[in-house]
């Protein structure tokens, strides 16, 4: 079984409160998040559908909260010279931390999951709060617009989509990771 996180972008209202239940939870230093929330916002000019001739904006800004996608295919792991990043039984990627040697060659992550703790000189990741019910993030979220678990049966539940702007395209590592959009959400670009 592959786990793996569910985002409502269309729920999202960027309240941070995921952000900071991970932190307290993990006990994290000043400038390790395991989670972050980013804004998006753009637009774009279309024509009028009823009015020939006129054009008319589309402006869009949402929130998106992301963490470690437990990718299928991580680049972390990928460049790790010493092995420490690896995934569980559970398809969770995990590090190590004895055998990490701190050189962050795994920030090449698209997504910046690897956190670099300072005070400990090793990197860190999500561990989808390993051993409690369910992540801190998740249970905190007041709009419930996080949910982990299984990712076939969230993609069966809420869809296939694991990449919106600006997040990298999915191609890239195969997030774990399904997003219902918010309505005016571009899907992430083909990095080509």
């Amino acid at each position: 079984m592959q786990l793996g996180f569910y985002f409502d972008a269309s729920a999202c209202t960027g309240c941070k409160t995921c952000v900071i239940a991970c932190k307290d939870r993990h006990d994290h230093p000043v400038g390790v998040n395991f989670r972050r929330v980013m804004h998006h916002e753009g637009g774009r000019w279309e024509p009028h559908p009823a009015r020939p001739g006129v054009w008319t904006p589309q402006v869009y800004a949402y929130s998106i909260s992301v963490s470690c996608n437990h990718c299928a295919a991580p680049v972390c792991m990928e460049v790790c010279p010493a092995g420490a990043i690896r995934k569980n039984e559970h398809g969770l990627v995990l590090v190590d931390q004895e055998l990490c040697l701190g050189c962050r060659l795994c920030k090449s992550c698209p997504y910046d999951a690897p956190q670099f703790n300072e005070k400990r000189g090793v990197m860190t990741l999500c561990d989808g709060c390993a051993g409690d019910a369910q992540p801190a993030c998740v249970a905190a979220c007041p709009q419930r617009a996080l949910a982990f678990g299984d990712i076939g049966a969230l993609k069966t539940k809420h869809g296939a989509v694991s990449g919106i702007e600006p997040l990298p395209d999915p191609r890239l590592t195969l997030p774990s990771l399904v997003i219902t959009p918010h309505r005016h959400s571009p899907l992430s670009r083909d990095p080509s």
